[in-house]
């Protein structure tokens, strides 16, 4: 990380971030006033870097705390949406604020990564407006990050109720007929303001779109939607493999090939993954991002058991300083979070079934 500040901050708060609200709001604002928003944004935006240096400075606010890691992801991935949005107005109202942390950004773009992979129908539908152009929508996004109570954007994916293509609009928090829930009641990660969200009667008209056309739009922003996710995943098996080696006492020997094999797997992942992102080679080649965050997702599960491992009985004490019961909680979020495991290695099969199909014809 690049403000020592910030990562002390995070290592002392790191369980309250897990385990309540209480520090929810302070994250967004420490993260901006250290400048990790700006990483990966182009000069003339106001940034700094590639979209590598972007996926490693979330990977370190992982490694301290993966609630904090996933409220960067969806304000640094609303972010990305607005430099790949042709809507320039809409970048010039939002992005400053964004940088500045005074304005939280959210991805409610998971519904839409499963239409993508057909997987399943969008969740919010659009009717022209009875009173002039525009639509008005209505539906529901059942999960979604980063939802500052008090001032939050959110991205959306719209189906249109004449047919036409999908609409990727941008939700302010404080339009009428837009519903936040309380929280969700999760079993870690509560100090990500993650809740639902209701939407009914809601206009929108041509300045609040990100896209006229979705399936334009979401296969270009899946790289870096995916590829900044996988940096929590890579910040918490660093994390993780840490602590198995400071850990490992007399279980030193027993544990330091598979730790180092694990180790060498995750650089490994991590090299390619910024060398698919640089090169824009995900664009294309989608599968070999799924692959990645399928192999970042199982390196998370291995060091978290290598962790458990080091510690012996020490982990399961209440009583005893340990990160060992978050980093667990943590490493189940990894393969649910979307595109989930299942429904990537559900995307893999498809992929191979069409290479078979090609093969045979």
């Amino acid at each position: 990380m690049r403000a020592e500040a910030v990562r002390d901050w995070l290592a002392a708060h790191a369980e309250a971030l897990d385990a309540d609200d209480s520090q929810a709001a302070q994250v967004v604002p420490r993260l901006a006033a250290a400048g990790l928003f700006r990483l990966g944004v182009p000069k003339e935006f106001g940034g700094e870097g590639g979209i590598d240096d972007a996926v490693e400075a979330i990977a370190g606010v992982a490694e301290q705390s993966l609630a904090a890691a996933f409220s960067f992801w969806g304000q640094r991935a609303f972010i990305e949406y607005l430099l790949q949005s042709p809507n320039a107005a809409l970048r010039e109202r939002w992005l400053p604020a964004l940088l500045d942390g005074t304005q939280a950004g959210a991805t409610g773009l998971s519904n839409a990564m499963k239409f993508l992979g057909g997987i399943e129908a969008l969740a919010i539908w659009a009717r022209p407006s009875p009173h002039g152009a525009g639509w008005l929508l209505d539906g529901t996004v059942p999960w979604c990050t980063n939802l500052r109570a008090d001032n939050f954007v959110t991205a959306v994916a719209v189906a249109r109720e004449d047919g036409g293509a999908p609409l990727i609009v941008a939700l302010p928090s404080d339009r009428a007929g837009l519903e936040r829930s309380p929280d969700l009641d999760l079993i870690a990660l509560r100090g990500s303001n993650t809740a639902s969200l209701r939407i009914e009667g809601l206009a929108i008209d041509e300045t609040d779109l990100l896209h006229a056309d979705g399936k334009q739009f979401l296969p270009q922003a899946r790289p870096a939607f995916l590829g900044l996710q996988c940096g929590m995943s890579i910040g918490l098996a660093r994390a993780a493999l840490e602590a198995a080696t400071q850990r490992s006492g007399a279980g030193r020997e027993v544990l330091e090939a598979p730790i180092e094999a694990q180790r060498q797997a995750l650089r490994e992942a991590t090299e390619a993954l910024h060398a698919g992102l640089l090169s824009l080679r995900f664009l294309a080649h989608p599968v070999e991002l799924f692959r990645l965050r399928l192999a970042l997702s199982e390196i998370v599960q291995q060091a978290v058991q290598l962790e458990l491992q080091a510690s012996g009985g020490r982990a399961y004490h209440r009583d005893q300083v340990s990160s060992f019961a978050r980093h667990w909680r943590e490493a189940a979020f990894v393969p649910i979070v979307t595109p989930s495991v299942t429904q990537l290695r559900g995307e893999l099969l498809k992929h191979d079934a069409r290479l078979r199909a090609a093969a045979a014809a």
